[in-house]
């Protein structure tokens, strides 16, 4: 398996509850649709509005093919949305899922 997880970072939180409806309204959705099998959005524990959605592909190969063939638009809209200009910071981090505990 492997995981894509993209972090925001947030300046206000009206911001960000707009970006959280956004991405249960259908962001979520269309990555799925894409190639993921399950996301989750984990709200970090900081001084500062931070989130992190952590994406499960079934491996890198669907996951490149995602990145190819969908995140350009994707990523596109989220940018029009919620720029960085608005006070909302972003990182991605991808890798190899090495176990998963219990396992399975």
């Amino acid at each position: 398996m492997y995981r894509y997880t993209v972090s925001a970072e947030f300046a206000n939180s009206t911001t960000a509850a707009e970006w959280l409806h956004w991405l249960r309204d259908g962001h979520i959705d269309d990555v799925l649709a894409a190639g993921a099998t399950s996301a989750e959005i984990v709200r970090l524990d900081d001084a500062v509005t931070a989130f992190e959605i952590r994406y499960v592909f079934p491996d890198r190969e669907t996951f490149n093919q995602y990145e190819a063939n969908h995140a350009p638009r994707l990523r596109a809209e989220g940018l029009e949305r919620f720029p960085e200009s608005a006070g909302v910071q972003y990182d991605r981090s991808t890798g190899v899922i090495e176990a998963v505990f219990p396992s399975v």
